[in-house]
């Protein structure tokens, strides 16, 4: 069976909010465009300007799993968030941080470092979780494998992946690390296997945790799911583009 592209997702804001999309252009060394252009930094944080800083100095839906019901939707020059626990949101990244500040601080945890500022990413790449640029795969099976073990209703934005591929078998995906895969117009070496947090543990519907997400990996030998690519030829990559090792 031939695997393809499935869904393509991206997180304009890390840990806050996602959002799917039909296509997008990849570009050589860089993260997927759109992701991760800004982040919220908190009142611990130690940050550098201008350069990619650890997700420890950032709200996280790991510590605060409120934060993964959060969703998205960018409309021209503007944002709008939604949760079910806080009115609508609609913002301006650039005018509107304050105000993105008091809607966020509810949803952090208590005893967690309150949320500060609206950080912009570097300009060549997005805050992921990484130092080096990469862009998040799974297979579409390799979640079903985890969402049969699930007592609860398992969605797939728990893994806020980039890329979600079909046709493949569950956990084909991590035999591609150290190969070169094309992806659509594109191609990407498959770097190494991303391992998890308890973020996946949150239902993404109400933001409270309900699946031991990890002890469920440990069944399988491992607490990883989805792969991290590099880009290493650009090109234009849209769903139902097929995906396959070079």
């Amino acid at each position: 069976m031939t695997a393809r592209i499935a869904a393509l997702y991206r997180h304009p804001i890390k840990a806050i909010g996602r959002e799917e999309v039909d296509e997008v252009d990849l570009i050589a060394g860089q993260t997927l465009p759109g992701d991760r252009r800004w982040a919220v930094a908190h009142e611990a944080a130690k940050l550098q300007d201008g350069v990619w800083n650890r997700c420890v100095n950032f709200i996280r839906g790991a510590s605060s799993p409120k934060l993964m019901a959060v969703t998205l939707r960018t409309e021209g020059d503007r944002l709008h968030l939604t949760h079910p626990d806080r009115p609508d949101l609609f913002i301006d990244t650039a005018t509107d941080e304050e105000r993105l500040i008091r809607w966020v601080a509810p949803l952090v945890a208590e005893g967690r470092a309150a949320p500060t500022a609206l950080v912009p990413a570097p300009a060549d790449r997005g805050l992921t979780d990484t130092p080096d640029a990469t862009i998040s795969l799974a297979s579409l099976a390799s979640h079903q494998a985890v969402a049969d073990k699930a007592a609860a209703p398992f969605e797939v934005h728990r893994w806020r992946c980039n890329i979600f591929v079909d046709g493949l078998t569950a956990w084909e995906e991590f035999d591609w690390v150290d190969r070169t895969i094309r992806l659509g117009e594109a191609e990407a070496r498959v770097a190494f296997r991303i391992d998890r947090c308890m973020a996946t543990t949150a239902n993404t519907d109400t933001g409270e945790r309900d699946v031991p997400t990890l002890e469920i990996l440990d069944g399988f030998g491992h607490q990883d799911f989805s792969v991290a690519l590099v880009v290493t030829k650009g090109g234009a990559l849209r769903v139902g583009d097929e995906v396959a090792p070079l």
